[in-house]
């Protein structure tokens, strides 16, 4: 196991346990309190408004508050931890276009056209993350994309967070999509700049 796979919490990063701990201590320390800039951007210029989106470790879930607001109507979060689906079931009890699961993503069977990532790829440790890759290929439609925010950099404490770069990237996700895009962000948020990478990836 490596450095970055080794960590200090009491439980597995898989598990709710863990994650539920992190929300009832108000650890959420990769919360933005917004909606990632990368992804609104790219949103913007996502013609199909019917298209089913799937947001997995949604957290506060500020992307499908934004994709409500500008037009969707077929949006599904999901998260792991029960605390942060109750409090998600508060926040858009009036919304419904936006779905709300609490399930493990790893054992999630839905379709979807689109999958947007933002802090959910790197919160699982490196030996998971061609496992993410199947299963992401295997809840999308055909041709559907997986699009979203990676960290392209290291981090110097035990994840989660975990980092990681370009090259490892592409060799994680080609058996399963076809890069379209996989570069440097020009629109993160100042606390990020330099420091993520914005991907476009169709299913193979």
């Amino acid at each position: 196991m490596s450095r970055q796979e080794e960590h200090t919490f009491q439980h597995d990063p898989f598990d709710a346990a863990f994650w539920n701990e992190r929300w009832e201590k108000g650890e959420t320390g990769w919360d933005m309190g917004q909606a990632s800039p990368p992804i609104t951007a790219y949103m913007e210029q996502y013609d199909n408004k019917d298209a089913a989106i799937l947001i997995p470790g949604c957290g506060n879930a500020y992307e499908a508050a934004w994709l409500a607001d500008h037009g969707f109507t077929n949006i599904t979060v999901m998260d792991i931890a029960p605390r942060a689906v109750e409090k998600l079931r508060e926040k858009f009890a009036d919304i419904p276009q936006i779905k709300i699961l609490c399930e493990d993503f790893y054992r999630h069977r839905g379709q979807y056209d689109l999958m947007l990532e933002q802090t959910f790829f790197c919160a699982h440790p490196p030996r998971r993350r061609k496992e993410y890759a199947r299963v992401a290929a295997s809840v999308l439609n055909e041709k559907g994309k997986l699009a979203g925010v990676l960290f392209n950099t290291g981090f110097e404490k035990p994840g989660p967070p975990f980092g990681g770069n370009v090259a490892e990237y592409q060799s994680i996700f080609e058996p399963w999509f076809t890069i379209k895009k996989m570069e440097p962000c020009y629109n993160s948020i100042a606390p990020r700049a330099g420091s993520e990478v914005f991907i476009e990836l169709v299913k193979k």
